[in-house]
């Protein structure tokens, strides 16, 4: 699993005007899923269920 920085300098993410981050296949904005055993947070597509871990 990438992590959204690297994604974001691939080319597989973008941030929208508001600094929100979106799937650059299906451009819609990523979904949060926080598992509070895990050291940082994962975001997700709705639409095409691809992965990207978030470190804090």
């Amino acid at each position: 699993m990438k992590s959204v920085r690297k994604a974001l300098r691939d080319g597989d993410l973008f941030k929208d005007t508001y600094e929100r981050v979106n799937c650059a296949d299906c451009e819609k904005t990523l979904k949060t899923k926080n598992d509070p055993g895990e050291i940082g947070t994962v975001r997700a597509c709705p639409e095409c269920g691809g992965e990207w871990k978030e470190l804090r």
